[in-house]
């Protein structure tokens, strides 16, 4: 597989699944505008993982023009676990080196689970993706454009409503095709 070939999977679950079914509200503009950048990682330890994760926020930090970014684990974090300690050092390391308030993390996982789900439950699929991936967001961003949506808290509930309502064989089935495409 080529950094290419996951780049555009990556972007087919997020028009699929993302944009399309709405559980995301602001990231069709990003995409539509081009200003998601995309990273795709081979990195399989975690202290080499967050080294390059440090480095992307640097990146995003210097580049301005850039809304948002996607680091995708091509080959490493498969086992959800591990990807949660990435997660919880990867925070540390935002508050560690000055970037708290600045960036926050959504997290994505083939095998995402919430903490009080099944795993086959299908609110499981508002998170799960075709890889380990973070999501680096600006919080100045996600400030403002909060501030203009109607009823922001309701966002989780409808997709987790809109998951269930879709049923679990949907997303799979979604998933499915997109990591085979």
């Amino acid at each position: 597989m080529t950094v290419i070939h996951e780049i555009e999977q990556t972007k087919q679950w997020l028009t699929q699944v993302i944009i399309n079914l709405n559980f995301c509200p602001f990231a069709k503009k990003e995409f539509v505008n081009q200003t998601i950048h995309y990273h795709v990682s081979e990195k399989a330890q975690l202290k080499t993982a967050l080294v390059e994760f440090l480095a992307q926020c640097h990146y995003l930090n210097d580049n301005p023009a850039i809304e948002t970014s996607l680091l995708i684990y091509s080959d490493g974090f498969r086992d959800f676990n591990r990807f949660l300690d990435l997660v919880d050092d990867s925070n540390d390391l935002i508050v560690e080196h000055g970037f708290e308030g600045i960036f926050q993390i959504a997290t994505f996982h083939p095998e995402y689970c919430f903490a009080d789900a099944d795993y086959d439950d299908a609110s499981n699929y508002t998170n799960r993706s075709p890889y380990p991936t973070l999501h680096l967001i600006r919080e100045q961003s996600m400030e403002r454009v909060l501030s203009v949506y109607k009823n922001p808290e309701a966002i989780p509930e409808n997709n987790i409503a809109l998951a269930e309502k879709m049923g679990a064989k949907y997303f799979q089935s979604l998933l499915h095709k997109i990591s085979n495409s």
